[in-house]
Parts: structure tokens; C-alpha cells; sequence
């Protein structure tokens, strides 16, 4: 279904331009959306992402730059800038609480949220040998088999931006091994809404 769409797109882009570009997918299973309003035809779709240079470099197609839900998982709050801002001064600042990019850190070391740990993605899937240290850094207890998160920290974390998937996935990851939901946040908009709004950015 999904290469038909795309032959469809392609076909429609080729027709009008001479030349054909691929379509940009809102999530990998929507290219775009049409319904009626009040009699008139209404269609939404991703188009090339314009702006400042930030925003161009980290607009890809889906996958893996799919657009992300507000809320993605049962209990994790979704926050913005300001929640961001009281997170640091409150949590972070007073030791309980950490600012997490989950994004590589070939990625982080070009520009972050001050006061942001990278902690990447992969490093908390269960698959990491190492992620059992990692849980033991934020707080985490060994307890038999399972975990004991009673004076884990409390975590906010972002990765790039609305369309990046890094920090929902270790949040997923966070979440499976135990890690209380209410101690988790996420910050949906990442760095290119924080740096959109022209907010500070530090260079680890």
C-alpha cells in the first residue's frame, strides 16, 4: 500500500515539476490526510521544511522521522519550554532530577539544552549490557529480579524535535524495566522548538 502511495505522489510530483521527489510520510502509516470542511476540500501533508538551517538539517522523512504523539505513554507527562526551564531550576538544580538527550552524541556535541546529560537511546534498550549501570546511575536499586525506583531520579527528556522518536523510545525503554511513569517527562518539541524559539543552546 504504502509503495503504491508513494508511486502515486512521485507520479503527481513528476507531472507537475518535470521532476520527481519523494513524498514526506507524517507517520509510516500516513502520507497525508483528506477530509470535507463545511463543503470544502481539505488536505494535509509534510512538504519540505523551510527556515533557518536547523530546521532543514534535522527535517528527515519517516521513517525514522516519523511525527511523534503528545502523549506517548500511560502516565508520562508531556511538557513544554517553560515545564523545561522550572525542571532545571527546580529538579536539576536541587539533585533529584535530570535533563536527558536521548540523541547520539554525534548529534548532542553540536548543541544541546544546557544542562542536558546525553544518555543515547540505544544505551537503555534492554539489549545493552551495560544498561544495568545506567539504571543504578539514575537512582535505581537492584531488587531480586526487578528494580526498586524508590529514590530514582526524576527524568525529562527530549531528542531532536516533534518528529524524532530517540527519546520516546528510551522512554519506552525506561518504562519496561520498571521505571515509574510519574517520575518520567517528556518534552516533545526537543531542540529544534527550543531553538526555534530562540532559546539558549550550549556546546558541549
Amino acid at each position: 500500500m504504502r509503495l503504491v502511495a508513494i508511486a502515486l505522489a512521485m507520479g503527481v510530483a513528476a507531472g507537475a515539476s518535470g521532476l520527481a521527489a519523494e513524498p514526506l510520510w507524517i507517520t509510516e502509516d500516513i502520507l497525508s490526510k483528506s477530509f470535507d470542511l463545511k463543503g470544502e476540500a481539505i488536505t494535509i501533508e509534510r512538504g519540505p521544511v523551510e527556515g533557518d538551517g536547523l530546521s532543514r538539517e534535522l527535517a528527515q522523512n519517516c521513517p525514522p522521522a516519523c511525527i511523534q504523539p503528545n502523549e506517548i505513554a500511560g502516565g508520562v507527562a508531556t511538557v513544554g519550554e517553560l515545564e523545561v526551564i522550572s525542571f532545571l531550576e527546580g529538579e536539576v538544580a536541587g539533585g533529584t532530577g535530570l535533563l536527558l538527550d536521548s540523541r547520539m552524541p554525534d548529534v548532542y556535541i553540536r548543541g544541546s539544552i544546557p544542562g542536558a546529560v546525553n544518555v543515547p537511546y540505544t544505551t537503555l534498550d534492554p539489549k545493552n549490557p551495560y544498561r544495568d549501570e545506567i539504571l543504578k546511575a539514575l537512582g535505581a536499586v537492584k531488587a531480586g529480579d526487578g528494580w526498586d525506583f524508590g529514590g530514582a531520579m526524576a527524568l525529562t527528556m527530549f531528542c531532536s524535535g516533534p518528529w524524532c522518536d530517540q527519546s520516546s523510545r528510551a522512554i519506552a525503554s525506561l518504562t519496561s524495566a520498571g521505571y515509574p511513569a510519574e517520575k518520567l517527562r517528556y518534552y516533545r518539541g526537543g531542540l529544534q522548538v527550543w531553538s526555534m524559539l530562540g532559546l539558549t543552546v550550549a556546546h558541549p
